[in-house]
């Protein structure tokens, strides 16, 4: 029901609280909904749900990045609240947040996945300073954020103490259907073509795709053909051919997209299949990239608001990696496929049972001498 919402309000053009907070409703949102109490819930969900506040996500720390399980931020219990103390990195929106999800250290002296709990923490409290993170493409989205003797009430503490790894697992599913698939899928960012139906001519598609009824005006499909059009290219026969190659992808991914939201809907979770998607979304994210660009040529290399798409092409060369490294690499995604769908043997693991205090990770590490 509510990804038809979003098709809907996204196709009128109205503003849509899930491309406002993409974080939030992708990942918080169907965490706190799969592992909140029913008080959290009522008391967390609705102002998240509206829009009213926006959440991030206080993971990957400067050690702790592809092994998200060895990170050092610690969480101790003071009576009815929880001291935290650490560094996260690569936070997106923490300097508009008002809330944030966090995996921290409660217990050092188990195995580094047992030992961890995960919380909902107040953005908006002396204790925590966020530094914005100059981006390549002269943005700044990302953060790195400190976390000094910040407080979390115990009632935002989502599960058990020691479970957190559990709940993170749930928030990195919803991440890579939101960074794959679902990217592209069902959420208004595919071609937005009315009636899918690939029976007709390519040139048919590329008009129709940028003129039907409810075309989102950003729409992949919209920018794609306002090329083709500037740069009259809609009889190249290669740039045909790789638009209806675009199409495919797109309407595979939301396909999948679909199927795995309705896999949600029965009562599931994401399950190693969003890896799937998203090794695809990174393909069909570089593919469009190159496609852009041979259809721009040297004008992909220029800036302003006279450049092709208003400049917005240094953008989408710069962040067509995104896909590929946020939310776990692709070469991670492979690892999860091979383990998980296909059965193949899980790397061997030096740390298996070991405490964490013993492990020499981050700052921990120890030196000669």
């Amino acid at each position: 029901l509510q990804k038809l919402i979003n098709e809907r309000i996204y196709a009128k053009g109205a503003p849509n609280p899930m491309y406002r907070n993409p974080i939030g409703h992708g990942m918080c949102g169907p965490t706190v909904m799969a592992w909140a109490a029913e008080d959290q819930k009522r008391r967390l969900l609705p102002p998240l749900a509206s829009g009213e506040e926006i959440w991030c996500q206080l993971f990957s720390e400067p050690g702790s990045g592809s092994d998200l399980a060895s990170l050092q931020t610690r969480a101790v219990r003071d009576g009815d609240q929880w001291v935290i103390n650490g560094q996260k990195v690569w936070t997106s929106g923490a300097h508009i947040a008002r809330y944030g999800i966090l995996v921290a250290r409660t217990n050092p002296e188990l195995p580094k996945h047992q030992g961890l709990t995960y919380f909902v923490i107040d953005m908006d409290q002396p204790g925590i300073e966020v530094r914005p993170i100059r981006e390549m493409t002269g943005r700044s989205i990302f953060n790195e954020v400190f976390l000094t003797d910040a407080v979390v009430p115990e009632e935002n503490r989502l599960d058990e103490v020691g479970s957190g790894w559990g709940v993170a697992l749930t928030t990195l599913a919803n991440e890579r259907t939101m960074l794959g698939a679902g990217s592209f899928g069902s959420s208004g960012g595919s071609m937005a073509i009315t009636k899918p139906d690939l029976s007709g001519r390519v040139g048919d598609l590329m008009r129709e795709s940028g003129s039907g009824d409810g075309v989102p005006s950003g729409g992949v499909g919209a920018l794609l053909r306002g090329l083709v059009e500037q740069y009259e290219r809609s009889d190249d026969p290669l740039i045909r051919q790789e638009y209806a190659t675009i199409y495919s992808l797109l309407e595979i991914a939301r396909f999948t997209d679909l199927r795995v939201k309705g896999a949600v809907e029965r009562g599931g979770r994401p399950g190693p299949e969003v890896s799937v998607g998203k090794l695809a979304a990174s393909h069909l994210l570089r593919t469009l990239r190159e496609t852009m660009f041979r259809i721009c040529g040297a004008d992909a290399t220029l800036w302003g608001d006279d450049a092709p798409l208003g400049g917005r092409m240094h953008d989408i060369g710069f962040s067509s990696y995104l896909i590929s490294i946020g939310g776990g690499t692709d070469q991670i995604q492979r690892n999860i496929i091979g383990e998980r769908v296909l059965g193949l043997p899980r790397e061997p693991s030096i740390d298996k049972g070991v405490a964490f205090s013993e492990l020499l990770v981050g700052t921990q590490r120890k030196t000669d001498g």
